[in-house]
């Protein structure tokens, strides 16, 4: 057992309430997610094994900011033991820990089973032997519903669309059959259902977001995961861009803010949606290809970013938009931050935070 997570069997909890645990709570989605509730006053264990660069700083972060409430436990999903004691307190589980890169699953399917799969089966055995029934919310891919490769494209100028009338106006939804492929796919496929069936089986509340592609401050963006925050960080240096196809993909992005509005949002209202499976991300209004994404990049930082293009990469999918109309007739949420308005806003992180483009990026971007 890991020392961080034996301090933590019996933490020294700043509020009255039980805590709330987050997964990859250093992560770039579950340090947002941590800060929101830490800004009210909760406690927050943050479990994490601080593997993915840069998210260490995350934590630092939460630590200066918000003191004793949070807690971190330095420990591994895949070391049941190690990650036991995190839960034995939980009022809710967030779980954001996972190996997140398609191209990573292909070059180690066993490492990429063993962190999805397997690791979120022990959180959810944490939790179920913890016996305190802290409801547990995952985050899920939009790449449990496979390639779409039967979906008929039209290529345009700057992107792809759907020949369907009724996908091109409202996007995928969750009514699509799952269809797993990529190792990443699979483990995370596995987990989805993992996490859903625990509300069945052992009347865990449970609910699983399949999220689309999030962005935002506190993103450490590579070329394998992150792309939007990636591109502005290489736009910024000065530095090529790689891009794997022809540019045409298109996905809703959705900001950070709306992303843990959606997290927080479910947990409030977990009975209402128990055992159920929602599509997160930016919708229709949202929808974006990645020559789009290039251009509006170049408005920011007035001149044009470096391109090189590679082959396309196995199971990147022409075309994913979310139709996220569930998750709004159900709860009330919508996406409320324009993807332009989101670019500017993590471009202006980027440059404070990290210092990234220098005075000459500052004046670029606010001129």
């Amino acid at each position: 057992m890991s020392p961080g997570a034996k301090a933590l069997a019996a933490p020294a909890l700043a509020g009255k309430a039980a805590p709330i645990v987050i997964t990859g709570g250093s992560g770039f989605v579950g340090c947002n997610l941590a800060e929101s509730f830490l800004r009210e006053g909760d406690d927050v264990v943050i479990l994490d094994n601080l593997s993915r660069p840069g998210v260490e700083q995350n934590l630092a972060w939460l630590k200066e900011t918000y003191g004793a409430r949070v807690h971190p436990v330095l420990a591994d999903i895949k070391d049941m033991e190690a990650i036991r004691p995190a839960f034995q307190q939980a009022r809710a589980v967030f779980h954001l820990a996972g190996q997140t890169a398609v191209t990573t699953s292909i070059e180690e399917p066993f490492e990429d089973f063993e962190v999805n799969a397997r690791g979120t089966l022990n959180v959810l055995e944490a939790v179920r032997t913890a016996g305190l029934q802290a409801p547990v919310i995952f985050a899920s891919t939009n790449k449990v519903y496979g390639a779409l490769d039967d979906l008929e494209m039209i290529e345009l100028e700057d992107r792809y669309i759907p020949a369907s009338t009724d996908v091109r106006q409202n996007g995928i939804g969750e009514d699509r059959r799952l269809a797993f492929c990529t190792p990443y796919g699979c483990s995370k496929g596995v987990a989805d259902q993992y996490v859903l069936d625990y509300a069945a089986s052992f009347g865990i509340q449970t609910a699983v977001l399949r999220m689309s592609c999030i962005y935002g401050p506190r993103q450490f963006g590579t070329e394998d995961q992150g792309w939007v925050a990636h591109f502005l960080i290489r736009a910024l240096e000065g530095k090529p861009i790689s891009i794997f196809g022809n540019g045409k993909q298109v996905r809703d992005v959705l900001h950070v803010a709306d992303a843990v509005a959606a997290y927080r949002t479910v947990l409030t209202r977990i009975g209402e949606v128990n055992g159920e499976a929602f599509n997160l991300g930016g919708g229709v209004r949202n929808a974006v290809s990645l020559r789009l994404v290039l251009r509006e990049i170049g408005r920011i930082i007035k001149r044009e970013p470096a391109v090189t293009w590679g082959e396309w990469r196995p199971g990147d999918q022409h075309y994913f938009v979310a139709d996220t109309a569930r998750l709004q007739a159900k709860l009330g949420w919508t996406a409320a931050i324009g993807w332009r308005e989101g670019l500017r806003d993590l471009a202006a992180w980027l440059i404070e935070a990290r210092g990234l483009g220098q005075s000459q990026g500052q004046e670029r971007l606010t001129a």
